[in-house]
């Protein structure tokens, strides 16, 4: 199965978030949140988004479901959790604007260029999600407990053997993995003018 995200086609995803991701108001009746284990109940996330973007990205085991992270002063925020047991990341892009007063600071982070970068046991909690994916034996509209078990009765679940996304883009508020290894890593600090075009998108 094929579903192509692109400036036309985008509507699509939107569509699919939209039933993924509701309002708040509706997040305590629709999604489970933090306390049913997903993510853990002690990790709080700093409320700033980062940017993550890939030529590729070829994955063994995709489930995906809808969640909440939470802020320290209490805020929520409603996500789509991506759980994919093995990953290739080809041309690695990630980014974060980390600004001081009157100071733009973009920290950047790439890796990948010449063999992908890998990860295990990766857990995306994410805003958005753009590129060109295909999924191999996709299970669309499963209850989310039977991808994993914390997850809350009822809510929208789906699952494929392998996932292939061509220009990722996503914007995202949580990443873990249970290994991470960026081959090629080049990290930087881009200050004043030079943190001008430095994010991945």
């Amino acid at each position: 199965m094929q579903d192509r995200i692109d400036n036309p086609g985008r509507t699509r995803w939107r569509r699919f978030a939209a039933m993924m991701v509701p309002a708040t108001a509706a997040v305590g009746a629709i999604l489970f949140g933090m306390q049913s284990g997903a993510i853990a109940a002690d990790v709080t996330v700093s409320g700033q988004t980062f940017k993550i973007a890939a030529d590729r990205l070829e994955g063994d085991g995709f489930k995906q479901y809808g969640g909440i992270v939470k802020e320290k002063n209490g805020r929520t925020h409603p996500v789509a959790l991506s759980e994919i047991d093995s990953a290739k990341l080809y041309k690695l892009c990630q980014s974060v604007r980390a600004d001081l007063p009157g100071l733009p600071v973009v920290l950047t982070i790439n890796a990948g260029d010449d063999d992908p970068a890998t990860a295990r046991d990766l857990l995306i909690a994410m805003d958005t999600l753009e590129g060109n994916a295909t999924f191999s034996n996709i299970k669309i509209g499963r209850d989310a407990t039977d991808l994993n078990p914390s997850a809350r009765a009822g809510s929208f679940g789906q699952n494929s053997e392998k996932v292939n996304i061509t220009g990722l883009r996503q914007v995202s508020r949580y990443t873990t993995a249970a290994t991470f290894n960026l081959t090629g890593l080049r990290l930087k600090v881009n200050v004043g003018e030079d943190a001008k075009g430095k994010e991945c998108f």
